[in-house]
């Protein structure tokens, strides 16, 4: 079992930044792959962001390359998401979600934060 909480979310300006944290409790959060989704109103849930549990392997949505960065460390049991040059379509509650293998597929994760509110102003 893990247990996810987002922190970080927030109001910024467009061109702006911000750092998403994911801390997990429980057992073995070193074995996961960890993801980083977004929903938007009115809108499907979708992928930002992956990282494998090593944190040797990373995968962007298009939409976000070279523009956000995940990252995790192991050792504090967190997983982050680097946020530079917001755009008012990055608006959106921020999950993250792990799973026990790489995936972009939200429907192959086995738990999920409560999300964090993300809303970036024109």
């Amino acid at each position: 079992q893990v247990q996810l909480a987002e922190s970080g979310g927030g109001l910024v300006q467009a061109g702006g930044s911000l750092r998403l944290s994911c801390a997990a409790s429980g057992r073995a959060f070193s074995s996961y792959a960890m993801g980083w989704f977004r929903q938007a109103p009115g809108k499907e849930r979708e992928y930002v962001a992956v990282i494998s549990w090593s944190g040797g392997s990373t995968y962007y949505a298009d939409s976000v390359k070279g523009r956000f960065t995940i990252s995790r460390d192991n050792a504090k049991n967190t997983v982050y998401l680097q946020m530079n040059g917001l755009k008012p379509e990055d608006t959106a509650l921020y999950y993250c979600a792990a799973c026990r293998y790489t995936s972009t597929m939200a429907g192959n994760y086995d738990y999920w934060g409560q999300g964090t509110q993300v809303t970036v102003s024109s």
